[in-house]
């Protein structure tokens, strides 16, 4: 069995337990992850979310793109020159 068959089968409470692990950085018997462990249950949530196909905004790692439109420009401050001063 390969890690993504093991991520498919993997139960939504064993999911939580991971997820949680990863956000806290420890096991829930306060045992410290490694970065090893770390990386490995990181992954593991991630292909469990695609695999269960969890909506792309409820996936862990989203990031929303903000109320700013594409056309809105940031403005820019110009600063004088330290001789202006």
């Amino acid at each position: 069995m390969n890690f993504d068959s093991l991520a498919q089968n993997m139960t939504p409470d064993i999911y939580s337990r991971l997820r949680e692990a990863v956000e806290l950085g420890r096991w829930p018997n306060q045992v410290p992850l490694s970065k090893e462990q770390r990386s490995l249950c990181l992954e593991a949530v991630l292909k469990y979310e695609i695999s269960q196909q969890i909506p792309e905004q409820r996936r862990t790692g989203f990031v929303e793109q903000g109320c700013r439109s594409k056309s809105e420009t940031i403005p820019t401050v110009t600063l004088p020159d330290a001789s202006e001063l």
